[in-house]
Protein backbone atom coordinates (compact mmCIF):
# COMPACT_ATOMS: atom_id res chain seq x y z
CA UNK A 1 0.00 0.00 0.00
CA UNK A 2 3.09 2.41 1.32
CA UNK A 3 4.42 1.67 -2.39
CA UNK A 4 0.86 2.63 -4.43
CA UNK A 5 1.05 5.88 -2.81
CA UNK A 6 4.53 6.97 -2.60
CA UNK A 7 4.38 5.87 -6.62
CA UNK A 8 7.58 3.50 -7.24
CA UNK A 9 7.79 -0.31 -7.39
CA UNK A 10 8.71 -3.09 -9.72
CA UNK A 11 6.76 -5.08 -12.63
CA UNK A 12 4.80 -4.00 -15.53
CA UNK A 13 3.15 -0.73 -14.96
CA UNK A 14 -0.61 -1.51 -14.93
CA UNK A 15 -3.43 -1.28 -12.62
CA UNK A 16 -5.72 -4.14 -12.25
CA UNK A 17 -8.49 -5.07 -10.70
CA UNK A 18 -10.29 -8.55 -10.27
CA UNK A 19 -13.69 -9.54 -12.17
CA UNK A 20 -15.79 -12.85 -12.61
CA UNK A 21 -11.99 -14.67 -11.82
CA UNK A 22 -9.92 -12.83 -14.49
CA UNK A 23 -7.93 -9.98 -13.97
CA UNK A 24 -8.92 -6.55 -15.32
CA UNK A 25 -7.11 -3.73 -16.34
CA UNK A 26 -8.50 -0.44 -14.98
CA UNK A 27 -5.37 1.32 -16.73
CA UNK A 28 -1.79 1.58 -17.47
CA UNK A 29 0.42 4.10 -15.91
CA UNK A 30 2.10 6.34 -19.01
CA UNK A 31 5.76 5.57 -20.08
CA UNK A 32 6.01 1.85 -18.25
CA UNK A 33 6.12 -1.59 -20.12
CA UNK A 34 2.17 -2.33 -20.29
CA UNK A 35 1.81 1.37 -22.19
CA UNK A 36 4.48 0.74 -24.62
CA UNK A 37 3.03 -2.81 -25.66
CA UNK A 38 -0.49 -1.51 -26.19
CA UNK A 39 -2.58 -2.85 -22.79
CA UNK A 40 -5.51 -0.65 -22.97
CA UNK A 41 -8.00 -0.22 -20.43
CA UNK A 42 -10.87 -3.11 -19.91
CA UNK A 43 -8.10 -5.38 -21.04
CA UNK A 44 -9.10 -9.04 -19.26
CA UNK A 45 -5.78 -11.00 -18.39
CA UNK A 46 -7.00 -14.60 -18.83
CA UNK A 47 -3.27 -16.26 -18.32
CA UNK A 48 -0.02 -15.75 -17.33
CA UNK A 49 2.55 -17.36 -19.17
CA UNK A 50 0.34 -19.98 -20.56
CA UNK A 51 -1.47 -20.32 -16.66
CA UNK A 52 -4.66 -19.50 -16.13
CA UNK A 53 -5.53 -16.69 -13.92
CA UNK A 54 -8.70 -18.37 -12.81
CA UNK A 55 -8.72 -19.99 -9.13
CA UNK A 56 -5.89 -16.71 -8.07
CA UNK A 57 -6.80 -14.20 -5.89
CA UNK A 58 -5.71 -10.94 -7.09
CA UNK A 59 -2.90 -10.52 -5.04
CA UNK A 60 -1.64 -13.65 -6.11
CA UNK A 61 -1.90 -12.88 -9.97
CA UNK A 62 -0.07 -9.82 -9.42
CA UNK A 63 2.77 -11.27 -7.80
CA UNK A 64 3.03 -12.98 -10.51
CA UNK A 65 3.24 -10.16 -12.92
CA UNK A 66 5.58 -8.68 -10.56
CA UNK A 67 9.55 -10.15 -11.15
CA UNK A 68 12.79 -9.40 -11.15
CA UNK A 69 13.80 -6.49 -13.53
CA UNK A 70 14.01 -7.28 -17.31
CA UNK A 71 12.63 -10.61 -17.04
CA UNK A 72 9.68 -10.96 -19.20
CA UNK A 73 6.03 -12.19 -19.22
CA UNK A 74 3.81 -13.34 -21.21
CA UNK A 75 -0.22 -12.30 -21.23
CA UNK A 76 -3.17 -13.51 -22.99
CA UNK A 77 -5.66 -10.98 -23.35
CA UNK A 78 -9.00 -10.65 -24.24
CA UNK A 79 -10.04 -7.41 -25.55
CA UNK A 80 -14.21 -5.99 -26.71
CA UNK A 81 -14.61 -6.13 -30.72
CA UNK A 82 -11.83 -8.99 -30.65
CA UNK A 83 -13.03 -12.52 -30.94
CA UNK A 84 -9.83 -14.37 -30.40
CA UNK A 85 -6.85 -13.86 -27.66
CA UNK A 86 -3.95 -11.27 -27.86
CA UNK A 87 -0.83 -12.00 -26.86
CA UNK A 88 1.84 -9.61 -25.18
CA UNK A 89 5.43 -10.29 -24.27
CA UNK A 90 6.16 -7.80 -21.62
CA UNK A 91 9.72 -7.05 -20.18
CA UNK A 92 9.79 -5.67 -16.02
CA UNK A 93 10.99 -3.22 -14.78
CA UNK A 94 12.01 -0.38 -12.14
CA UNK A 95 8.06 1.50 -12.43
CA UNK A 96 8.47 5.01 -11.04
CA UNK A 97 5.64 6.80 -11.71
CA UNK A 98 5.94 10.57 -12.64
CA UNK A 99 2.83 11.37 -11.39
CA UNK A 100 2.63 15.17 -13.47
CA UNK A 101 4.03 16.08 -16.68
CA UNK A 102 3.24 19.63 -18.73
CA UNK A 103 4.08 21.78 -21.75
CA UNK A 104 3.01 24.45 -23.71
CA UNK A 105 0.36 23.85 -26.60
CA UNK A 106 1.06 26.54 -29.01
CA UNK A 107 1.68 30.15 -27.24
CA UNK A 108 -1.51 30.45 -25.36
CA UNK A 109 -2.77 26.93 -23.59
CA UNK A 110 -1.09 24.89 -20.41
CA UNK A 111 -1.49 21.20 -20.62
CA UNK A 112 -0.98 19.33 -17.22
CA UNK A 113 -0.79 15.65 -17.36
CA UNK A 114 -1.78 13.79 -14.11
CA UNK A 115 -1.03 10.32 -14.35
CA UNK A 116 -1.70 9.41 -10.91
CA UNK A 117 -2.69 11.10 -7.06
CA UNK A 118 0.05 10.07 -5.29
CA UNK A 119 1.80 11.62 -2.14
CA UNK A 120 3.47 14.70 -4.62
CA UNK A 121 0.79 15.29 -7.13
CA UNK A 122 -0.67 18.54 -5.81
CA UNK A 123 2.77 20.03 -5.29
CA UNK A 124 3.60 18.87 -8.63
CA UNK A 125 0.77 20.53 -10.21
CA UNK A 126 1.17 23.44 -8.27
CA UNK A 127 4.60 23.69 -9.82
CA UNK A 128 3.64 22.95 -13.29
CA UNK A 129 0.87 26.35 -13.08
CA UNK A 130 3.94 28.23 -11.62
CA UNK A 131 6.44 26.96 -14.62
CA UNK A 132 3.97 27.54 -17.51
CA UNK A 133 2.52 30.64 -16.85
CA UNK A 134 6.04 31.96 -16.38
CA UNK A 135 6.34 30.94 -19.87
CA UNK A 136 3.44 32.68 -21.57
CA UNK A 137 3.57 36.75 -21.37
CA UNK A 138 1.06 38.08 -19.33
CA UNK A 139 -2.63 38.31 -21.18
CA UNK A 140 -1.89 35.27 -23.91
CA UNK A 141 -2.78 32.38 -21.81
CA UNK A 142 -5.87 31.45 -22.58
CA UNK A 143 -7.11 28.04 -20.36
CA UNK A 144 -5.53 25.29 -19.10
CA UNK A 145 -5.97 21.49 -20.20
CA UNK A 146 -6.17 19.14 -16.78
CA UNK A 147 -5.71 15.62 -18.71
CA UNK A 148 -7.19 12.62 -16.47
CA UNK A 149 -7.05 9.93 -19.14
CA UNK A 150 -6.18 6.55 -17.26
CA UNK A 151 -5.79 7.66 -14.25
CA UNK A 152 -6.71 5.28 -12.14
CA UNK A 153 -6.66 7.45 -8.96
CA UNK A 154 -5.18 7.78 -5.78
CA UNK A 155 -5.08 9.06 -2.47
CA UNK A 156 -8.18 11.38 -1.17
CA UNK A 157 -6.48 14.25 0.25
CA UNK A 158 -4.70 14.80 -2.79
CA UNK A 159 -7.66 14.56 -5.13
CA UNK A 160 -9.07 17.16 -2.64
CA UNK A 161 -6.24 19.72 -2.63
CA UNK A 162 -5.83 19.59 -6.60
CA UNK A 163 -9.77 20.15 -7.23
CA UNK A 164 -8.95 23.20 -4.76
CA UNK A 165 -6.35 24.81 -6.99
CA UNK A 166 -9.02 25.56 -9.51
CA UNK A 167 -11.92 26.60 -7.22
CA UNK A 168 -12.95 29.87 -5.04
CA UNK A 169 -15.32 28.05 -2.65
CA UNK A 170 -17.71 25.18 -2.07
CA UNK A 171 -18.04 21.42 -1.97
CA UNK A 172 -15.20 19.55 -3.29
CA UNK A 173 -16.54 15.73 -2.25
CA UNK A 174 -18.16 14.46 0.57
CA UNK A 175 -18.05 10.99 1.94
CA UNK A 176 -20.85 9.29 3.09
CA UNK A 177 -20.80 5.76 4.99
CA UNK A 178 -23.41 3.42 6.34
CA UNK A 179 -24.42 5.98 9.37
CA UNK A 180 -25.77 9.25 8.58
CA UNK A 181 -23.70 10.65 11.18
CA UNK A 182 -20.26 9.20 9.23
CA UNK A 183 -21.11 11.81 6.79
CA UNK A 184 -17.54 13.61 5.77
CA UNK A 185 -17.47 16.69 3.81
CA UNK A 186 -14.26 18.52 1.87
CA UNK A 187 -14.99 21.85 0.80
CA UNK A 188 -12.53 24.55 -1.08
CA UNK A 189 -10.74 27.28 0.53
CA UNK A 190 -10.23 30.53 -1.42
CA UNK A 191 -7.58 31.20 -4.18
CA UNK A 192 -7.82 29.85 -7.83
CA UNK A 193 -4.44 29.61 -8.96
CA UNK A 194 -5.47 29.62 -12.42
CA UNK A 195 -7.40 32.91 -11.91
CA UNK A 196 -10.37 32.08 -13.42
CA UNK A 197 -8.79 30.67 -16.40
CA UNK A 198 -11.33 28.16 -18.98
CA UNK A 199 -10.04 24.94 -17.96
CA UNK A 200 -11.05 21.61 -20.12
CA UNK A 201 -10.75 18.11 -18.49
CA UNK A 202 -10.28 14.90 -20.35
CA UNK A 203 -11.52 11.96 -19.06
CA UNK A 204 -11.76 8.26 -20.06
CA UNK A 205 -13.08 4.61 -19.27
CA UNK A 206 -9.44 4.64 -17.42
CA UNK A 207 -10.19 7.72 -15.27
CA UNK A 208 -10.86 6.29 -11.80
CA UNK A 209 -11.46 7.15 -8.70
CA UNK A 210 -9.65 10.72 -7.19
CA UNK A 211 -9.79 11.15 -11.35
CA UNK A 212 -13.47 10.97 -10.63
CA UNK A 213 -13.42 12.84 -7.59
CA UNK A 214 -12.09 16.12 -9.73
CA UNK A 215 -13.86 16.45 -12.54
CA UNK A 216 -17.11 15.87 -10.97
CA UNK A 217 -16.27 18.66 -8.65
CA UNK A 218 -14.99 21.12 -11.52
CA UNK A 219 -18.09 19.98 -13.41
CA UNK A 220 -20.63 20.98 -10.78
CA UNK A 221 -19.36 24.06 -9.73
CA UNK A 222 -19.30 24.73 -13.65
CA UNK A 223 -15.51 25.65 -13.32
CA UNK A 224 -14.54 23.11 -16.20
CA UNK A 225 -16.05 21.89 -19.16
CA UNK A 226 -15.30 17.60 -19.39
CA UNK A 227 -14.48 16.29 -22.18
CA UNK A 228 -14.31 12.77 -23.64
CA UNK A 229 -15.72 9.59 -22.76
CA UNK A 230 -17.82 8.15 -19.59
CA UNK A 231 -14.90 7.62 -16.85
CA UNK A 232 -14.84 4.20 -14.96
CA UNK A 233 -17.45 4.79 -11.98
CA UNK A 234 -15.23 3.69 -9.27
CA UNK A 235 -16.15 5.33 -6.16
CA UNK A 236 -15.44 3.26 -2.92
CA UNK A 237 -13.28 4.66 0.08
CA UNK A 238 -10.95 3.07 2.13
CA UNK A 239 -9.32 3.64 5.49
CA UNK A 240 -5.62 2.15 5.82
CA UNK A 241 -5.19 1.42 9.38
CA UNK A 242 -1.51 0.33 10.50
CA UNK A 243 -1.60 -2.99 12.66
CA UNK A 244 1.71 -1.97 14.61
CA UNK A 245 5.58 -2.03 13.85
CA UNK A 246 6.09 -4.77 11.27
CA UNK A 247 2.57 -6.19 11.08
CA UNK A 248 1.87 -4.29 8.34
CA UNK A 249 -1.98 -2.63 7.88
CA UNK A 250 -5.26 -3.20 7.33
CA UNK A 251 -7.30 -1.64 4.35
CA UNK A 252 -11.23 -1.34 4.72
CA UNK A 253 -13.85 -0.63 2.52
CA UNK A 254 -15.82 2.26 4.79
CA UNK A 255 -18.16 4.74 2.30
CA UNK A 256 -18.70 5.80 -0.84
CA UNK A 257 -17.92 9.38 -2.33
CA UNK A 258 -20.26 11.95 -3.48
CA UNK A 259 -19.95 14.60 -6.08
CA UNK A 260 -21.21 18.40 -4.71
CA UNK A 261 -24.28 17.86 -6.34
CA UNK A 262 -25.26 14.34 -4.48
CA UNK A 263 -24.08 11.99 -7.34
CA UNK A 264 -22.46 8.75 -6.60
CA UNK A 265 -20.03 7.66 -8.75
CA UNK A 266 -19.84 4.26 -8.11
CA UNK A 267 -20.83 2.03 -10.79
CA UNK A 268 -21.93 4.88 -13.00
CA UNK A 269 -18.80 7.07 -13.42
CA UNK A 270 -18.65 11.03 -14.67
CA UNK A 271 -20.48 11.56 -17.86
CA UNK A 272 -18.58 14.62 -20.11
CA UNK A 273 -20.57 17.40 -20.72
CA UNK A 274 -19.02 16.48 -24.91
CA UNK A 275 -18.14 12.86 -25.94
CA UNK A 276 -15.42 12.79 -27.64
CA UNK A 277 -13.96 9.35 -28.73
CA UNK A 278 -10.13 8.17 -29.25
CA UNK A 279 -9.15 5.79 -31.63
CA UNK A 280 -6.93 3.06 -31.02
CA UNK A 281 -3.67 3.86 -32.17
CA UNK A 282 -1.98 3.29 -35.53
CA UNK A 283 0.90 1.49 -33.95
CA UNK A 284 -1.88 -0.77 -32.07
CA UNK A 285 -3.60 -2.02 -35.40
CA UNK A 286 -1.57 -5.36 -35.76
CA UNK A 287 -2.94 -6.18 -32.40
CA UNK A 288 -6.38 -5.16 -32.18
CA UNK A 289 -8.39 -5.36 -35.90
CA UNK A 290 -11.49 -3.18 -34.79
CA UNK A 291 -11.23 0.69 -33.82
CA UNK A 292 -12.52 1.67 -30.16
CA UNK A 293 -11.82 3.74 -27.05
CA UNK A 294 -10.17 2.75 -24.17
CA UNK A 295 -14.23 3.14 -22.36
CA UNK A 296 -15.80 1.45 -24.85
CA UNK A 297 -16.83 -0.81 -22.41
CA UNK A 298 -18.16 0.48 -20.02
CA UNK A 299 -18.35 -1.98 -16.63
CA UNK A 300 -21.55 -3.36 -15.40
CA UNK A 301 -23.31 -2.45 -12.22
CA UNK A 302 -24.00 -5.86 -10.96
CA UNK A 303 -20.33 -6.77 -10.43
CA UNK A 304 -18.26 -4.39 -8.11
CA UNK A 305 -17.25 -6.30 -4.80
CA UNK A 306 -14.71 -5.39 -3.08
CA UNK A 307 -12.32 -3.69 -5.76
CA UNK A 308 -12.15 -0.70 -4.17
CA UNK A 309 -10.43 2.30 -4.63
CA UNK A 310 -9.81 5.20 -2.73
CA UNK A 311 -6.81 5.21 0.00
CA UNK A 312 -8.07 7.41 3.07
CA UNK A 313 -4.89 7.50 5.17
CA UNK A 314 -5.62 10.30 7.53
CA UNK A 315 -9.87 10.10 8.24
CA UNK A 316 -11.46 13.17 9.96
CA UNK A 317 -14.34 12.99 12.47
CA UNK A 318 -17.36 12.34 11.53
CA UNK A 319 -19.57 15.38 10.32
CA UNK A 320 -21.99 17.03 7.84
CA UNK A 321 -25.41 15.97 7.03
CA UNK A 322 -27.64 13.70 4.87
CA UNK A 323 -26.99 13.32 1.10
CA UNK A 324 -28.91 13.95 -2.04
CA UNK A 325 -30.23 11.16 -4.44
CA UNK A 326 -28.04 10.02 -6.81
CA UNK A 327 -28.41 12.10 -9.86
CA UNK A 328 -27.68 11.48 -13.67
CA UNK A 329 -25.73 13.73 -16.10
CA UNK A 330 -27.04 14.39 -20.05
CA UNK A 331 -24.44 14.19 -22.61
CA UNK A 332 -23.62 16.14 -25.45
CA UNK A 333 -22.78 12.93 -27.51
CA UNK A 334 -23.48 13.94 -31.07
CA UNK A 335 -20.12 14.75 -33.08
CA UNK A 336 -21.99 16.99 -35.14
CA UNK A 337 -22.29 18.80 -32.24
CA UNK A 338 -18.41 19.72 -31.95
CA UNK A 339 -18.25 19.90 -36.01
CA UNK A 340 -16.75 16.63 -36.48
CA UNK A 341 -17.42 13.85 -39.21
CA UNK A 342 -19.92 11.40 -37.90
CA UNK A 343 -16.74 8.92 -38.62
CA UNK A 344 -13.65 10.07 -37.86
CA UNK A 345 -10.12 8.52 -38.93
CA UNK A 346 -8.78 9.81 -35.70
CA UNK A 347 -10.47 11.15 -32.74
CA UNK A 348 -8.40 13.63 -30.98
CA UNK A 349 -9.63 14.55 -27.94
CA UNK A 350 -6.57 16.92 -26.60
CA UNK A 351 -6.63 18.70 -29.66
CA UNK A 352 -10.44 19.03 -29.27
CA UNK A 353 -9.92 20.64 -26.04
CA UNK A 354 -7.29 22.76 -27.33
CA UNK A 355 -9.33 24.19 -29.84
CA UNK A 356 -11.89 24.82 -27.33
CA UNK A 357 -9.70 26.82 -25.32
CA UNK A 358 -8.83 28.65 -28.15
CA UNK A 359 -12.31 29.45 -29.46
CA UNK A 360 -13.52 30.59 -26.02
CA UNK A 361 -16.44 28.39 -26.69
CA UNK A 362 -18.04 26.81 -22.94
CA UNK A 363 -20.04 23.99 -22.24
CA UNK A 364 -21.24 24.36 -18.61
CA UNK A 365 -23.66 22.53 -16.53
CA UNK A 366 -26.97 23.78 -14.35
CA UNK A 367 -29.05 21.57 -11.77
CA UNK A 368 -27.84 18.45 -14.31
CA UNK A 369 -29.23 19.97 -17.54
CA UNK A 370 -26.78 20.76 -20.46
CA UNK A 371 -25.71 23.53 -22.14
CA UNK A 372 -27.10 24.72 -25.98
CA UNK A 373 -23.93 25.99 -26.20
CA UNK A 374 -21.54 23.31 -28.35
CA UNK A 375 -17.65 23.73 -29.08
CA UNK A 376 -17.41 24.02 -32.68
CA UNK A 377 -14.32 22.34 -34.48
CA UNK A 378 -13.08 20.32 -37.49
CA UNK A 379 -11.78 16.93 -37.52
CA UNK A 380 -8.16 17.29 -36.42
CA UNK A 381 -6.68 14.58 -38.27
CA UNK A 382 -3.66 12.43 -37.51
CA UNK A 383 -0.45 15.02 -38.44
CA UNK A 384 0.31 16.98 -35.49
CA UNK A 385 1.03 20.30 -37.50
CA UNK A 386 -1.70 19.31 -39.75
CA UNK A 387 -4.51 19.48 -36.81
CA UNK A 388 -3.05 22.46 -35.28
CA UNK A 389 -2.91 24.65 -38.78
CA UNK A 390 -6.60 22.90 -38.92
CA UNK A 391 -7.89 23.88 -35.59
CA UNK A 392 -6.07 27.54 -36.40
CA UNK A 393 -8.19 27.88 -39.49
CA UNK A 394 -11.39 26.46 -37.44
CA UNK A 395 -11.20 29.06 -35.21
CA UNK A 396 -10.31 31.85 -37.08
CA UNK A 397 -13.50 30.70 -39.31
CA UNK A 398 -15.56 30.78 -36.20
CA UNK A 399 -16.56 27.03 -36.57
CA UNK A 400 -14.72 20.07 -27.56
CA UNK A 401 -10.34 -3.74 -5.85
CA UNK A 402 -6.90 -2.25 -7.92
CA UNK A 403 -3.55 -3.17 -7.91
CA UNK A 404 -0.55 -2.12 -9.39
CA UNK A 405 1.77 -4.78 -11.06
Amino acid sequence: MQVQTRGEFGGLGIEVTMEDGLVKVVAPIDDTPAAKAGILANDVITHLDDESVQGLTLNQAVEKMRGPINTKIRLRIMRKGQTKPVEVRITRELIRVRAVRSRMEGEDIAYIRVTQFNEQTTENVKKAIADLSTQITDGKLRGYILDLRNNPGGLLDQAISVSDIFLEKGEIVSTRGRNTEETQRFGAKPGDLTKGKHVIVLINGGSASASEIVAGALQDHKRATVLGTRSFGKGSVQTIIPLGSGNGALRLTTARYYTPSGRSIQAKGISPDIEVMQDVPEELKARADSKGESSAARPSQGRRRGADRLAVLHPAGPQGRQGHQDGRRPVARRRDHLGLPAKSEAGRPAAAATAAIRADRRTTTLHGAASDRPVCIRDPGTNGAAARASLSQTIREGSPCRRTT
